[in-house]
């Protein structure tokens, strides 16, 4: 309809995208007692005031009030709209349109209104089926990274949950890198105040929601739509509301680790590669809290027996007691049995007295049922793969039982642990079966001592005194032995290689806790 009377924007263009609440008609020079924001407001032309000010109050009236625009219809008061409403307007820009020709208002208010009926009824509509989502959700307990990931599935755009320290502790990013979209995030959340409600906040226009806990407000629903300087989408709105909602019930359900259960997710995202760019994996981790640059890192593997929850409650443990000594980590359980922890420290700070930290409070929990393991140092986030999998191949070769020390790091794995860690190589036991097959067979079928005896000697390394003592025997007996040895596996014992080949055969079947070799 008003295309038909040839529109010309003469002020407040970028007021454009503003979304119309409603269309008001009036001829007064006060039409703010009438206005509640966001109408669009027609006229054929106030009338024209004998002191051209009343025209600069007019437009500030509207402006006050939140008007939506201006339209002035020419022909019936003016011929040209006066360059003091103009000049008002786009000192207040608000948006100023002229019409040419004259158009039917009441045709225009009656389409306008309908067409802004209609989309209320979708808007409601769309509001019951949003809340029916987050119902199901809340009823079945979903986790709260389900919570994040649906609301950035509803609304198509980024979305993060922070705490209130500005840390990202979970988001769903839609695909996008990790990059651009949370890089330097705590300086930029802080530029965006929390309101006492849902709205539009900081520099870029995030649509943050608050979410409580239980004692008041807990963090935020950052809804990182990509329309700066836009009015929100009310759908936005709607979606990131029941969010909220269902987020802070789920805060308030019961204990809930959000922090591990994000340090977790992003320990196995770096120990997987997962990201997609070293530059991706340092944004996620500084987001979280972890300062990825000009820092050394070190990943720690921590394995322990224990059942059930004792993990979980050990991993925030840990992640409390090096708080307190200001030291920053990720800390969270990576596998049933795992505790993953991400060191970083300043270049010039020594690691053992943190590992040594680590160590003891395991130990005090869990006694001799864990194991502490640190890989080597790096300086980069892509190398920390390699030195997580060097810690886990430590900490999966050292016994719980057996650990005498604090920590343990890649050069404390000597030939035993190794193949501790291998013994379930086919070729391995295969070995092990070649070399001694015979002899467990013999002591098998004579209820015989061959086997002890050779364990002896090669511990002595072929002392065979000491080897005597070790096995409890005479050296005539033990001599004896030894020969019936060599007969039966065709080999020399005062040979190093193949005593060596004996000894690895030994290790083998010690590590597998069996009384005989074979797969």
């Amino acid at each position: 309809m008003l295309t038909e009377g040839m529109p010309r924007v003469l002020a407040g263009d970028s007021q454009l995208h503003r979304a119309v609440r409603w269309v008001h008609v009036t001829e007064l020079l006060n039409p703010a007692d009438f206005l509640e924001g966001g109408e669009l407001v027609l006229t054929t032309g106030m009338p024209y005031p004998e002191d051209p000010s009343q025209l600069r109050d007019y437009v500030d009236q509207l402006a006050d009030v939140g008007a939506a625009g201006l339209i002035v219809e020419l022909g019936h008061r003016y011929r040209k709209v006066p360059e003091e409403l103009v000049a008002a307007c786009r000192a207040r820009d608000v948006l100023l349109v002229e019409l040419a020709r004259g158009v039917r208002f009441i045709d225009v208010t009656q389409i306008v209104h309908a067409l802004i009926l209609d989309a209320q009824g979708a808007l409601l509509r769309r509001g019951r089926d949003v809340q029916d989502i987050f119902t199901a959700l809340t009823l079945r307990g979903a986790s709260p990274e389900e919570l994040v990931h649906t609301t950035a599935e509803l609304t198509g755009a980024p979305v993060v949950l922070e705490d209130l320290t500005h840390r990202v502790l979970m988001c769903e990013l839609l695909g996008r890198p990790y990059e651009p979209v949370v890089s330097a995030w705590a300086r930029r959340s802080r530029a965006a105040p929390t309101l006492e409600r849902l709205a539009p906040s900081g520099p870029e226009g995030w649509l943050i929601a608050p979410v409580q806990g239980h004692h008041g407000l807990w963090g935020r629903l950052v809804l990182l739509d990509s329309r700066l300087n836009s009015e929100p989408d009310p759908e936005h709105v709607l979606v990131l509301e029941r969010a909220a909602v269902a987020l802070t019930m789920a805060r308030l359900a019961g204990p809930a680790w959000w922090e591990r259960r994000a340090h977790r997710s992003v320990l196995r995202d770096l120990y997987e590669r997962r990201f997609r760019s070293p530059a991706d994996a340092r944004a996620r981790a500084e987001a979280l809290g972890l300062p990825a640059f000009g820092h050394r890192l070190f990943a720690v593997v921590i394995r322990h027996t224990r059942h059930g929850g004792e993990g979980e409650q050990l991993d925030e443990r840990i992640a409390k007691a090096l708080a307190q000594t200001g030291v920053r980590a990720l800390v969270g359980e990576t596998a049933p049995g795992r505790i993953g922890v991400l060191i970083a420290l300043a270049q010039a700070s020594a690691w053992q007295p943190v590992a040594e930290r680590i160590g003891r409070l395991v130990r005090e929990e869990l006694g001799e049922e864990a194991v502490v393991a640190v890989g080597p140092g790096v300086t980069d986030l892509s190398g920390i793969a390699r030195s997580w999998l060097e810690a886990e191949q430590t900490a999966e070769a050292i016994t719980p039982a057996s650990a005498e020390r604090w920590f343990y790091v890649p050069a404390d794995v000597e030939l035993p642990e190794l193949l501790g860690v291998l013994r379930e190589d086919t070729r391995l036991q295969r070995y092990a079966e070649r070399q001694l097959t015979r002899l467990i067979e013999h002591d098998d079928r004579n209820s015989g001592d061959l086997l002890p005896a050779l364990r002896a000697y090669l511990t002595a390394a072929g002392n065979k005194s000491v080897a005597a003592k070790l096995a409890g025997m005479s050296r005539q007996a033990y001599y004896q032995r030894l020969h019936t040895i060599e007969r039966l596996l065709g080999c020399d014992l005062e040979s190093g290689l193949q005593r060596t080949s004996l000894h690895v055969a030994v290790l083998v079947l010690d590590a597998r806790g069996t009384t005989a070799p074979g797969p």
